[in-house]
């Protein structure tokens, strides 16, 4: 489930992959409310299918509130009686997931980061490296009172196990009902407020500046950071040949480096990128990035 408007992820798990799979995009939309729908409907026609696969992975949106999927799944016959929720996976920033527990939504609506931790039986506790083992062990601490019955789980780059967080059949209702109670009765009148974030999807064609890119991403991260909860794209840059490049980016700290294939011969070099977060400005983002593809002029009056 993609929140942004232009898909990319689904592409990158699909290169990643050792054996084909089938992918669905859930995208523009929140799979826990906006799009919610569409997963019931997905759910239901796939249900014809029940014998071709072992499991679905129903990867969520960054800012999807679990209760709600949780709800629809359990009190859904048609779900209950295909699907059951084998567990309940978090994977936990722990360089930025503080400042996001913290966040005071507005009209007394979900913090999805906490409810995240608290449906959780399984947290992958993510970016270990790039803490202290003081600001890690106050983290889990933290963790450990919102939910002690998840167990934790140490990644670095989100690699870990399958065995230790799939197929295990962890997942009960048991502790969702010891955080909340009166679950049931809540998510009939529940609220998830994204108002305050919204989605920039931006795609264009040409090769890019590598060195106009760079600057263009460090001035972004400097002055805007901390309203950029996510970041991601596929780019195309003059000067290296077939390579396509990746980056994802979560607050300041990006990843970026060449996707696992090139592009193809037949192939558009269409660039895009996706930015998620608060005050998001689509005029301004979509004319500072066409300003960095690559200019032969442009580039000849920069190194005068």
């Amino acid at each position: 489930n993609e929140f942004g408007e232009v898909s990319i992820d689904d592409g990158l798990v699909a290169e990643s992959l050792d054996a084909p799979e089938d992918l669905i995009t859930l995208d523009n939309g929140c799979v826990c409310c906006s799009v919610r729908g569409d997963l019931v409907r997905t759910l239901g026609q796939l249900t014809k299918r029940r014998k071709d696969f072992d499991a679905i992975l129903l990867e969520t949106t960054g800012l999807a509130d679990p209760a709600p999927i949780v709800y629809t799944i359990q009190t859904n016959s048609k779900m209950s009686e295909n699907y059951f929720i084998d567990s309940i996976v978090c994977l936990a920033d722990c360089k930025h997931l503080g400042q996001h527990l913290d966040e005071v939504k507005p009209d007394g609506s979900a913090n999805e980061a906490l409810q995240q931790v608290a449906f959780a039986d399984k947290i992958l506790l993510n970016k270990i490296d790039l803490v202290t083992v003081e600001e890690k062990n106050a983290l889990k601490a933290r963790l450990a009172l919102i939910n002690k019955f998840a167990s934790v789980i140490e990644t670095e780059r989100s690699k870990a196990p399958l065995d230790e967080f799939l197929g295990l059949n962890s997942f009960t209702m048991e502790s969702v009902l010891n955080y909340h109670p009166d679950f049931f009765e809540q998510q009939e009148d529940a609220k998830h407020n994204l108002d305050s974030v919204s989605s920039v999807g931006i795609t264009f064609t040409g090769n890019l500046h590598a060195q106009w890119f760079n600057l263009f991403m460090m001035d972004l991260l400097r002055e805007r950071a901390a309203d950029i909860y996510r970041s991601k794209g596929l780019l195309s840059f003059h000067g290296q040949g077939d390579i396509k490049f990746v980056f994802q980016g979560v607050h300041e700290q990006i990843n970026f480096g060449p996707a696992k294939q090139p592009w193809s011969p037949n192939e558009e070099r269409l660039n895009k990128f996706v930015f998620i977060g608060k005050n998001l400005n689509r005029e301004e983002l979509t004319k500072s990035l066409k300003a960095c593809i690559y200019n032969e002029e442009k580039e000849a009056a920069d190194a005068e």
